[in-house]
């Protein structure tokens, strides 16, 4: 999953990005409205987190825009206190209101309490064949048994679940697994596709993961005898 952080104090973006990423998430920083609407435009996030005093914009104007679609959760993550803003952002569509200061544990739990909630949203829990993935506490499981995946390797078995016995396109996975700060090898997918994939036969997995040259790859959705 990967979730848009709106904020413009840099220490404080600092500490929140590097909670939700050691969480499992994959997570773009933007300090202003203006490059927010602009990541906004250019990726499907699952989840933005919106400060309301940004230099250029009051975020309660931006809130929705970001809600446009009509699925992305947003929480706000401001200063503001008074019930007057608390209403204003709660009744302006978001779905939940932090005030600044927060504890990066509570503010990860509050994160994945919003992803947890109904509605047109991906499905918490995943499972093909042996595998069973939930996508909002990032973890996995195999036959029964936890299995360790790093972040990246999360994220591509994720989206590879979703479309399993389909191609996905190397494009949609480096979207849902890179931000754009990033530092990407030209081979960087390619390694995390590997990983996974020792990953799962280690772990007892014999569901292929197949690469479609050119395209993309795929995980297939049952055993090449036909079990599942």
């Amino acid at each position: 999953m990967r979730i848009l952080l709106v904020e413009d104090h840099p220490s404080l973006a600092e500490a929140v990005v590097d909670a939700l990423r050691r969480a499992g998430f994959a997570v773009d920083h933007a300090p202003t409205a203006v490059s927010a609407k602009q990541m906004a435009n250019l990726t499907p996030y699952s989840l933005v987190l919106l400060d309301l005093g940004l230099p250029d914009r009051d975020g309660l104007t931006l809130l929705p825009e970001l809600r446009a679609d009509g699925r992305t959760p947003v929480i706000i993550l401001t200063a503001r206190d008074p019930l007057e803003d608390r209403l204003a952002g709660l009744n302006g569509g978001a779905d939940d209101y932090i005030v600044k200061p927060v504890e990066m544990p509570e503010l990860v739990a509050r994160c994945r309490a919003v992803l947890r909630r109904p509605g047109d949203r991906s499905h918490d829990v995943l499972q093909v064949a042996s595998l069973t993935l939930d996508t909002v506490n990032r973890s996995l499981q195999i036959g029964g048994a936890p299995v360790l995946l790093g972040r990246r390797e999360m994220g591509v078995l994720e989206l590879l679940m979703k479309s399993a016995g389909r191609v996905v396109p190397r494009r949609v996975l480096e979207e849902a697994i890179y931000g754009f700060a990033d530092e990407v090898g030209p081979n960087a997918l390619e390694a995390s596709v590997s990983r996974l994939r020792r990953a799962l036969l280690s772990a007892g997995c014999e569901l292929p993961l197949i690469t479609v040259r050119g395209v993309g790859w795929m995980l297939a959705k049952e055993l090449p005898n036909g079990t599942t």
